[in-house]
């Protein structure tokens, strides 16, 4: 627990800290406390603001000082609902179109493979694998995005599958083999980008204990990851860009992100009824929660058909790459503020889009809900909605953070620190 300070205020004893995602539409802050015990975070305190039209496009951050304006707010409110005067430490959130992960598999040959591993080996066999994955992965996203590599930075690592001669393991030590492999997740993004949170952190003074991708926060929200038969897709829908993550067999192998969320419904709804931004957002969350009589949900079902079929594109093409090497997950978990739109579910459902993808069998659709997230309690009681689970997500991160970390992590997170610096 030592990477969290103890926080002087109202309410003495006890570490907190603060998750912050900055939603285009909405920014929030959920202060939350270590349970030493049980090792969960109790969430204290919730903040939501919603944000101005200009201060963010496609999830990246287009004015700063506005922006930490709608943040200070949104923190305020969480530390006066937990009794906390401030929280200093916290962990923020990155998505955009820009902003990509994958998991590159390397394999390491040992000279002598009689011997047991041992630390030093191990310490050695982790970096030389991070390397090659940095490598890799930096030149793909180069070449992908046109940005040149030194414009793009790692901004967090995991270790997703150790295998060595082909059978898996979680800690590698004292085992003998030739054949190692070892399956990193790494998540870049543009240094304009991460340069931007980065500022805002300073001006809102905190110490930042990370900055994680969302889609990556999201997929780890329900503590499944290292369960070999859990497969599945996650797709958060926010007010900017769509963040899909794949996990296949307990192991997440990328995050891709496409420019198109909720925002570009609610600016067709504008457009189509000649009303300004503020009502069609409005008249859009009353649709999506059931609040219109059926003359007008037949007539908004008709405006965002066209929509919703360029969207499922996006979600087509972001998963196009995984089908190719194998089956993909027949179940869809769905969260963020713009899955709540009901043409999302029901095109997810429909037949035609998935004869062009690899599924074994139609997926599943269904809602990832907060309770869900389960090394996250919520004290509150205002974390309801599938809008809810990137802040827990991240605030899950946190969480191992501050705990006991493995050997492999350990190692990790020292390679992603060199490289970093």
């Amino acid at each position: 627990m030592g990477l969290f300070s103890k926080i002087i205020g109202r309410r003495s004893g006890g570490n907190f800290a603060l998750s912050l995602d900055i939603g285009t539409e909405v920014v929030k802050a959920l202060v939350f406390k270590i349970d030493e015990e049980s090792g969960k975070g109790i969430v204290a305190g919730v903040g939501r603001i919603r944000q101005k039209l200009g201060d963010m496009q496609s999830g990246a951050v287009s004015d700063i000082s506005s922006v930490v304006s709608s943040c200070e707010k949104a923190i305020a409110i969480a530390e006066e609902m937990a009794g906390i005067r401030r929280v200093e430490q916290a962990i923020m959130g990155i998505a955009g179109e820009l902003v990509k992960g994958s998991t590159t598999t390397v394999h390491y040959e040992r000279l002598k493979p009689e011997t047991r591993i041992d630390l030093p080996e191990l310490k050695n066999i982790v970096q030389k694998v991070q390397w090659k994955a940095f490598d890799r992965i930096r030149q793909q996203l180069a070449w992908e995005t046109g940005h040149s590599e030194i414009d793009v930075k790692l901004i967090n690592a995991a270790i997703v599958d150790v295998r060595i001669d082909g059978y898996r393991v979680t800690n590698p030590l004292g085992f003998q083999g030739r054949d190692v492999s070892i399956g990193i997740f790494n998540a870049y993004a543009p240094m304009v980008h991460l340069g931007a949170l980065q500022t805002i952190a300073e001006e809102l003074d905190l110490d930042l204990l990370s900055i994680a991708a969302e889609p990556y926060a999201v997929a780890r929200s329900m503590g499944m990851e290292n369960t070999m038969d859990f497969s599945t897709i996650f797709i958060d829908i926010g007010g900017g860009t769509t963040d899909i993550a794949v996990v296949r067999n307990g192991g997440l192998e990328g995050t891709r992100m496409f420019a198109l969320g909720g925002r570009a419904f609610t600016k067709r709804l504008a457009q189509e009824l000649n009303i300004n931004f503020e009502e069609a957002e409005m008249l859009k969350i009353r649709y999506g929660r059931g609040e219109l009589n059926r003359e007008v949900v037949l007539r908004l079902e008709k405006i965002f058909e066209e929509d919703c079929r360029v969207w499922l594109d996006g979600v087509e093409l972001s998963l196009s790459e995984y089908a190719e090497s194998d089956l993909l997950p027949s179940r869809i978990l769905l969260c963020g503020g713009g899955s709540a739109l009901p043409g999302i579910k029901k095109i997810l459902t429909s037949p035609a889009w998935l004869k062009n993808l690899s599924f074994s069998k139609p997926p599943s659709v269904s809602f990832l809900q907060p309770k869900d997230v389960v090394n996250i309690q919520d004290l509150t009681g205002l974390l309801r909605d599938p809008q809810d689970i990137t802040p827990m997500g991240l605030a899950n991160l946190a969480l191992e953070l501050v705990g006991e970390e493995k050997v492999l992590s350990s190692m990790l997170r020292r390679a992603v620190k060199m490289m970093q610096n």
